[in-house]
């Protein structure tokens, strides 16, 4: 009775703080702008084949149509009401991609923007993705229904009403974030709007929210929120579930406001994480590799069951919100999956993988002033379809980074090593570095501008394994280069500068 009783307690305690994932998967990936109807056939063509815990999705509530400029991406981070009915389709869309993706084990993650409406100068009509009608300039949301009554605006004390001062803490959370109309969340009745909104779609089956803007919330108005939400559904969750909650915090040291101060309400967005292995990746600063031996904590980073981490998201490989130009993307493929390798490797916080859609970039002094395009589109602003091509890349100017080979198989890698200690480091003092994951897995990277010969212990079993960065096994074969470890758990490792994909990665799963 006891120890069942102190399970209960553990498991209370861990609550928001656990992803939820179904067992043995270890990382989500966001499909950033994904209609739902695709997302529910890539859960059960890929995502749940290749060992995908989840999916982020784009915010899916109704939102204001903004046509200057066409329709941008962020039209998606302006509510007009908490209807499920946006450019990645209608409520009974988002019900059945919820289903299906559960079906198969792969749990869906909501984008809640909850801080704010939309933009305080946007015109008035019924220019949503429902066809709601709103007013912005008088503060009007019947949909909701919001009225003036429901915003900061008597308790923000800047001129503009918007922030103009990172190191004002009141201003950060009681003023408009870019002009959009900033949420009494102190208040009981947007709380419950809010609450309501969240736990319908908890009816629905999804498993958990990442907090939009949560920096700019009153970290006790969000944990107001979080302690009233329902269990999460008893169809594919076990009773007394409680939903993972990560908040999007940008804290790269400065300001007064810490994302230690969200712990409380569950984890954490870590934007350190991605700024500083860009510019160790780059070798910015006098950066190395070898540095790495220390990563996470030891770098300065929140604990790791508190961080979410990521290499990019969709602000930062825009040059938005935190990093800025070292953040490494799609656009930088040889480096990025370099990082993404180590990102899925090292384990250090819960991993979320960014999959992108190309757009036009167009720098001018530094700043692509293209970076607001959205989603590849039809002429009627409909979002186009996810279309696979017969090398399983996608098609219609979606990237689709979490189809590579070389992230889909470290995604494998870490389910393979979950739970098994960082061990087995070994650098050559510069950008070569390797390290295991106990018994289970055992990855070494080339970064340097020459080539690397070694032999190393990789703490695995004796044995050939096939690495599955170039190449993976298939059934008895290897379309890859073979490592073979020696009784001793030594292995030798040859990789030249001028491989497409400078690292290799070898795990149990993947041993011949």
């Amino acid at each position: 009775m006891g120890i069942c009783l102190l399970l209960l307690i553990v498991g209370i305690c861990w609550g928001q703080y656990s992803p939820n994932t179904f067992s043995g998967r270890t990382s989500i990936v966001h499909l950033f702008e994904w209609r739902w109807v695709d997302i529910a056939l890539e859960c059960e063509r890929y995502l749940a084949p290749s060992g995908f815990g989840g999916v982020q999705i784009s915010p899916p509530n109704e939102n204001v149509i903004i046509t200057d400029p066409w329709q941008p991406w962020w039209e998606r981070y302006q509510p007009v009401s908490y209807k499920l009915c946006t450019r990645s389709g209608n409520e009974t869309e988002f019900r059945d991609m919820v289903t299906r993706c559960n079906n198969v084990g792969v749990h869906i993650y909501v984008d809640a923007v909850i801080n704010h409406m939309c933009g305080a100068n946007t015109s008035a009509g019924d220019h949503a993705t429902c066809g709601s009608y709103f007013n912005a300039k008088t503060e009007d949301f019947p949909a909701v229904p919001y009225s003036v009554w429901d915003f900061n605006d008597g308790k923000c004390k800047s001129k503009s009403g918007d922030i103009e001062n990172y190191d004002d803490i009141s201003q950060v959370r009681n003023c408009r974030l870019n002009n959009l109309l900033d949420l009494a969340l102190e208040k009981d009745y947007v709380r419950s709007k809010i609450v309501k909104y969240l736990n319908y779609l908890i009816d629905t089956g999804v498993a958990g929210f990442r907090i939009d803007a949560a920096k700019h919330m009153w970290p006790e108005d969000v944990k107001a929120i979080v302690d009233n939400l329902n269990d999460l559904n008893t169809k594919w969750f076990p009773a007394g579930t409680k939903p993972f909650i990560y908040q999007e915090v940008i804290d790269l040291g400065g300001e007064p406001i810490k994302g230690s101060d969200y712990f409380g309400n569950g984890r954490v967005t870590e934007f350190k994480y991605g700024a500083k292995l860009g510019t160790v990746m780059r070798k910015w600063n006098g950066e190395k590799m070898a540095y790495l031996r220390n990563w996470g904590e030891g770098w300065g980073f929140m604990p790791s069951d508190r961080a979410l981490v990521f290499v990019d998201n969709h602000d930062s490989q825009r040059g938005h919100g935190a990093g800025g130009a070292s953040i490494l993307t799609f656009w930088d493929a040889r480096l990025y999956k370099m990082a993404v390798g180590f990102m899925l490797a090292h384990p250090y916080g819960f991993t979320r993988v960014m999959s992108s859609f190309r757009w036009p970039r167009y720098f001018v002094n530094g700043k692509d002033i293209n970076d607001w395009v959205g989603p590849p589109s039809n002429s009627d602003g409909s979002i186009k379809p996810v279309t696979i091509n017969a090398d399983t890349t996608c098609g219609n100017d979606w990237v689709c980074e979490h189809r590579w080979r070389q992230i889909k198989n470290m995604v494998i890698f870490r389910n393979v090593v979950d739970g098994q200690p960082f061990s087995n480091w070994w650098d050559s003092g510069s950008n070569q570095v390797a390290f295991g994951r106990g018994n289970k897995g055992f990855i070494i990277f080339n970064n340097d501008d020459w080539s690397l010969n070694v032999t190393l212990q990789t703490g695995l079993p004796a044995g050939s394994y096939c690495d599955v960065i170039s190449g993976q096994k298939n059934g008895d074969c290897c379309t890859a280069t073979e490592v073979h470890v020696a009784d001793d758990g030594m292995a030798n490792f040859l990789i030249s500068n001028q491989d497409k994909d400078p690292f290799i990665a070898i795990h149990v799963d993947a041993k011949l």
